[in-house]
């Protein structure tokens, strides 16, 4: 489930489309373990793709968050307006004002748990037209796109909990 608070917005809501969150838990070439999270639209957004793609830039950089230009260490910049909320059974992701609330894989929600973080790629170009959210050969094809990477937002997001 996707919401946008009311709050003023300087990104065209309707040109962002259905957005979705998926995650997986990969390894890394060096035999680490990294919870990955792909946020991106659908492309569904009243100006299509293309309005899609410049609604996900304007959010993005309003967020202080730069587009294929490196890592950007959340850990380091508590003042970002991105958060990762981990809850059992299910996460929350904050961009801006923009919230998604997902059920990640329990694979995911443990390694979270040990690290501490999550790796977020969003991406600024939509989810391929026709593929279906949570197809596992589409978003491997997806996430080793060059472009698709080139023009996205990756972060080191570090995982809050409710304290009771």
């Amino acid at each position: 489930m996707t919401s946008i608070s009311p709050e003023t917005q300087s990104v065209p809501t309707d040109d962002l489309g259905s957005l979705v969150v998926q995650s997986w838990r990969g390894t890394t070439p060096d035999g680490n373990d990294v919870p990955y999270l792909l946020a991106c639209s659908l492309g569904d957004g009243a100006n299509g793709p293309e309005g899609t793609a410049t609604a996900v830039e304007q959010l993005l950089q309003s967020a202080g968050l730069p587009l294929g230009e490196g890592l950007v260490d959340a850990t380091q910049r508590p003042s970002l307006p991105v958060s990762l909320l981990v809850v059992p059974g299910s996460a929350v992701l904050t961009v801006r004002h923009l919230k998604s609330q997902f059920v990640p894989p329990q694979t995911w929600l443990e390694t979270v748990a040990e690290l501490g973080f999550a790796y977020l790629i969003f991406a600024t170009r939509p989810w391929p037209e026709g593929a279906e959210p949570g197809d596992a050969e589409a978003l491997a094809s997806f996430t080793s796109d060059e472009a698709a990477m080139a023009s996205a937002a990756h972060v080191v997001l570090p995982a809050r909990s409710l304290r009771g």
